[in-house]
């Protein structure tokens, strides 16, 4: 019999840990708390399958409604129904695979600049240091040369928002509530950001009116030709402003803002912590930093098909997003009552899965613990309920594959041109919205080679 009480004073000791333990204990479904504050974990592979299965039992504002400060009401992350389905059909097309492609050159400059920096002897967190160059790089790939210019300018308008809503739902509700110094701080960032990114949206509607390619580059602006700045050297901004569904209908203002907003928060707040963890394994796994340099400098400079001769870097990617999954808990709010593994779940309830607890389970994965590269050999693809770092379902994040694209990219360049000692081999996890390593990622600079 699960008690509450000692439940939870797990959690408390052992964070997403402690989420496995009580799997182990109580099995694939359990209740934690009561009432509007109550939680039903339903945990392990068979439990994301249902959740991936079964949108119509789900409903996800109710459960990302924190998320709202920052990525706004129409975001794709909190979109129902018929919304959801226009909106993502709208912004899919611009996060294709053969789009992203074409980001490849930004990303990898983004990173050599961040490189240039460092000397031998520096002693830096690579946490922070490329959640700045991925931001940097995230604004200019998927909003052209203009707002690049103000990648830092958004970035430190985002801090604030994404601090206030790193918190419990019920932390999130009394600052709101009350308008405490950090909630109005919060939104003051907010306008500041949203005013810049209303100013391009109505400079590309102008363009557009006025039948001038809102694709197009101009003179200066730094994107060349091939892979600097996507298909035609545009950007995602551009397509939002453009797109149309079936029946001529656009996007608002408002929804294009959301959808950028929410591009831009998670373009680098989750990418750069599962970069973080990236680099922490490749150090502190024996042998594995000489391997990937190697395997990078015979791939050579990154580009759209160099990328397909780094299977282990690409595997050291996969393992570290299922090791340390950025969102390593997620949630469903129940538009329905339904019964799973024998357990009534009630309309209403606040539903979490796992990926964390997935991906360590020894029935999903062997010898789960372990960072192994090389389980991810060509031909080898997981059941999506077995990995899901991305979430799965019609929800699945649309960025999964710009969010891997840039982890490989950025990680090549690292390997390739840097020779890292790590200050500790122990990093903890931390966060609620995104896990990222506490404390960062300390690391001292052995050598730098030229780009």
């Amino acid at each position: 019999m699960l008690r509450q009480g000692a439940a939870i004073a797990e959690l408390a000791r052992h964070g997403y840990d402690g989420l496995l333990t009580l799997y182990r204990r109580h099995g694939p479904v359990f209740t934690l708390g009561a009432g509007r504050h109550g939680y039903v974990y339903l945990l392990g592979p068979e439990a994301n399958r249902f959740v991936f299965a079964n949108t119509a039992l789900f409903r996800t504002r109710e459960a990302f409604e924190a998320l709202v400060p920052v990525d706004g009401p129409t975001s794709l992350i909190v979109s129902e129904g018929a919304d959801h389905r226009r909106r993502r059909a709208l912004v899919r097309p611009a996060l294709h695979h053969r789009r992203v492609e074409g980001y490849v050159r930004t990303m990898a400059e983004s990173a050599d600049a961040a490189i240039d920096a460092w000397r031998p002897g520096d002693r830096i967190d690579a946490y922070q240091v490329f959640r700045a160059a991925i931001r940097r790089g995230t604004v200019r790939a998927l909003f052209g040369p203009r707002l690049a210019a103000d990648a830092d300018f958004l970035g430190d308008r985002l801090q604030p928002m994404l601090d206030v809503i790193d918190r419990m739902p019920q932390a999130l509700r009394a600052h709101r509530v009350l308008r405490t110094p950090a909630w109005r701080r919060a939104m003051a960032a907010r306008r500041a950001a949203d005013e810049r990114l209303y100013a391009e949206i109505a400079r590309l509607r102008g363009e557009a009116r006025g039948g001038t390619d809102p694709h197009a580059v101009a003179p200066g602006d730094g994107e060349g030709d091939g892979d600097g700045g996507g298909a035609r050297g545009g950007h995602i901004l551009a397509d939002l402003v453009r797109a149309r569904s079936a029946d001529g209908a656009g996007l608002s203002d408002a929804e294009i803002r959301d959808q950028a907003m929410t591009l831009i928060a998670a373009g680098y707040e989750t990418t750069s912590a599962a970069l973080a963890w990236t680099l922490h394994r490749l150090l502190t796994t024996e042998g594995a930093w000489r391997r990937a340099r190697a395997e990078a400098e015979r791939a050579g400079p990154p580009t759209a098909e160099s990328l397909g001769r780094v299977p282990y870097i690409a595997g050291a990617v996969n393992e570290a997003l299922r090791l340390h999954p950025p969102a390593a808990i997620s949630a469903r709010h129940t538009a329905a009552p339904f019964t799973f593994a024998g357990h009534r779940v009630p309309e209403g309830a606040t539903v979490v899965y796992s990926p964390y607890v997935t991906h360590r389970l020894p029935e999903a994965w062997p010898d789960p613990l372990r960072f192994a590269p090389d389980r991810w050999a060509e031909g080898f693809r997981p059941a999506p309920e077995h990995f899901c770092p991305f979430g799965g379902g019609a929800h699945r994040c649309v960025g999964s594959a710009m969010a891997t694209t840039e982890l490989v990219v950025t990680t090549m360049r690292v390997v390739a041109r840097a020779t890292l000692t790590p200050e500790t081999r122990e990093v903890r996890p931390r966060g609620l919205t995104t896990m990222r390593p506490a404390g960062g990622l300390p690391v001292r600079v052995t050598s730098v080679r030229p780009g």
